[in-house]
């Protein structure tokens, strides 16, 4: 039988000796994903992926063909809550595609960092123990391959479990972490955006306004403490910024967001208007309601996410921008 998706082909044969599969992809990340794709389904189905040996192309023992080591360049305060980070970082070219977010890799402090490395069966070996990393999900704000940057904007948490924003205001020119992807959503193909997002979602509104195209328009509600958090975003004609202050009330509790979508739905739903939005978890289910309820919008014309969950960490808290 034969399975294609976006990334490649597969096809498999069976004879008295086993299952042969043959993948074939138009370049090494794509075949890599395809790999993993393969060898999850074979591990969640029998627990184990133990006689699964791949061939060929992208054998190599190493880290991932999407992970990049990426060094501290320098450090920069937007405002009172968010701090951007310049990284350096060899071959980027892949990031200016597939998406705005990646996953930084912290190594603990103090040690040297271990990196993940492809295991035999395709999947990805994860570094354990005392070198184990902390995995956080974000946005790529900037990019320029030629120089070989990136910048990476970090929401300045309040507490003690926020181990990216804290290496973020730590940082210092030459620390060096680890960065696998792209992945995600960019910018959508649409001529008519309307855009919220909490300070999480500030990075990707604020890069997706500077890709808008001169023939499209965007309006945009972006909730933050006060007005010093506000930083600078693309602006024109076609742009209407609205900034939504929460005024010490918690992040997430204020229900800014879905407030200003209310307001909007009381009007006629534009035939060619895309929603997209990126919150917290409570916001997430209230601006998709809102959406798809009210207004009736199909799912090919929205994209809601929840950025965070109030009491979550890590990966279950969907990141930490």
């Amino acid at each position: 039988w034969e399975f294609r998706m976006h990334y490649g082909s597969l096809n498999a044969s069976f004879d008295d000796h086993g299952v042969l599969v043959r993948i074939a992809a138009e370049d090494e990340t794509c075949l890599s994903y395809m790999k993993m794709i393969f060898a999850g389904h074979i591990a969640a189905h029998l627990s184990t992926t133990e006689g699964l040996r791949w061939h060929g192309d992208g054998t190599d023992a190493g880290t991932p063909v999407f992970f990049r080591e990426i060094t501290v360049l320098s450090s920069t305060k937007l405002s009172p809550h968010m701090q951007r980070l310049r990284f350096s970082g060899r071959d980027l070219g892949r990031f200016a595609h597939g998406g705005f977010h990646v996953r930084l890799l912290l190594p603990p402090a103090g040690r040297q960092a271990v990196w993940p490395t492809m295991g035999a069966d395709g999947l990805i070996v994860w570094p354990s123990g005392e070198d184990a990393l902390t995995i956080r999900v974000y946005t790529i704000r900037a990019l320029d391959v030629a120089e070989g940057w990136l910048d990476i904007d970090f929401v300045l948490h309040p507490g003690t479990e926020t181990p990216a924003a804290t290496f973020a205001q730590n940082a210092r020119v030459g620390d060096i972490i680890g960065m696998i992807g792209p992945g995600g959503g960019g910018l959508p193909e649409a001529s008519n955006l309307l855009l919220l997002g909490d300070d999480t979602a500030l990075p990707a509104i604020g890069r997706m306004l500077e890709e808008l195209a001169p023939s499209a328009r965007a309006e945009a509600f972006i909730e933050v403490d006060g007005p010093r958090d506000r930083v600078t975003l693309a602006a024109g004609e076609n742009i209407a910024v609205r900034w939504l202050y929460r005024h010490g009330r918690e992040a997430g509790r204020a229900g800014l967001l879905p407030e200003a979508l209310r307001e909007c739905a009381r009007l006629p739903c534009p035939d060619d208007l895309y929603v997209w939005a990126g919150c917290e978890f409570a916001d997430f289910r209230e601006i998709r309601r809102i959406a798809r309820k009210e207004w009736g919008l199909p799912r090919d014309r929205h994209l809601v996410t929840a950025y965070w969950r109030r009491g979550a960490q890590g990966e279950d808290g969907a990141g930490e921008e």
